[in-house]
């Protein structure tokens, strides 16, 4: 008989939908992918038994009201919800899940959250001392009201001892194929992700999102296209003059309207790029490190590890041996 892994899923009012049926959907796709032997069992709780409305729009029933989950759990999963304001969206502390938290956590082998589900951990005060992530849009939020808390807002997830964080939204699918992948191995993480024609992970390390798409689209058309060229080419002559010229603009000129357009420099901007692009490399290749640096743009080894150590606090060396994905 295989083993049961009890899987409970947090849901109370307004909950983003797909943070808590994408992970359900991964863990049904194992339990078929292995012909049930990888066990997952996945229950919803929420405050009281019965519908709750999620962001969507759409209600989903739960299985148990929160008073009613006990004994060991093998994973609770977190999601969360967020508040509009006009500032932006802000991460909503439900004081009744937090208190729920303090006394199911103990219950699981491991805690999981996804998107501004990590909020809900922190003042639970389960992310004290360790490095979290969550969406990008509340990362500032989460560090202000928990400095206890390492918060890292670029990676996909963040694995610290038995507390998983995921950033945000479509993040939670590459979350729980990595909880499979921790249960099971690559093989069956793999044949899940093929089952769902999505790939089988993006490494927790990887960027939430591209240098591209780190800033809005410009109001220019012609800066939004040079901003497609800077990623597709990193190899190539970057300098303000020659992105100046491509524009047919003065140097001057042209350095104005881009960080008007991006709120960068034009060389900030091009350096983000190659460091992205030497990123790729370091995790889905073999390539030597001069290799690297000339492929992505930056020349030598030198200045690869200059702007590695200035942009990620890393050098190639340790950021390939964490992220590689084939290792």
């Amino acid at each position: 008989m295989p083993t049961t892994r009890r899987v409970v899923i947090a849901v109370f009012p307004d909950v983003d939908l797909l943070d808590v049926t994408g992970p359900a959907e991964v863990f049904a796709l194992a339990n078929r992918e292995t012909g049930g032997r990888a066990g997952y069992e996945v229950r919803l709780a929420g405050p009281g038994a019965g519908p709750v409305t999620t962001s969507a729009g759409v209600r989903l029933l739960t299985d148990l009201a929160f008073d009613q989950v006990d004994g060991v759990l093998d994973t609770l999963l977190v999601p969360g919800a967020v508040d509009l304001h006009p500032d932006g969206p802000v991460a909503r502390i439900d004081p009744e899940v937090v208190a729920w938290l303090r006394t199911a956590a103990p219950q699981a082998r491991r805690v999981a959250s996804v998107c501004v589900g990590a909020h809900l951990l922190a003042a639970a005060g389960l992310l004290d001392g360790r490095t979290a992530t969550t969406h990008w849009s509340t990362a500032a939020q989460l560090a202000a009201e928990h400095p206890e808390v390492t918060v890292d807002p670029d990676p996909i997830f963040v694995r610290s001892g038995n507390v998983w964080t995921g950033a945000g939204i479509s993040a939670c699918m590459d979350l729980a194929l990595a909880l499979v992948a921790d249960d099971h191995g690559e093989e069956v993480a793999l044949g899940v992700a093929r089952q769902l024609v999505m790939y089988l992970k993006r490494q927790g390390g990887q960027s939430q999102f591209s240098v591209p798409l780190s800033t809005p689209p410009a109001t220019r058309r012609d800066i939004d296209e040079l901003r497609r060229h800077i990623a597709d080419h990193p190899e190539d002559d970057l300098s303000a003059a020659a992105l100046a010229g491509r524009m047919s603009l003065s140097e001057r000129h042209f350095a104005r309207v881009f960080r008007q357009e991006t709120g960068r420099t034009p060389a900030a901007y091009v350096e983000a790029a190659r460091v992205e692009a030497a990123r790729r490399l370091l995790e889905g290749t073999d390539l030597p490190l001069d290799r690297v640096a000339a492929a992505c743009g930056l020349g030598s080894v030198e200045t690869l590890h200059r702007a590695l150590r200035k942009q990620l606090a890393t050098t190639p060396a340790a950021y390939r041996r964490r992220f590689r994905t084939n290792p």
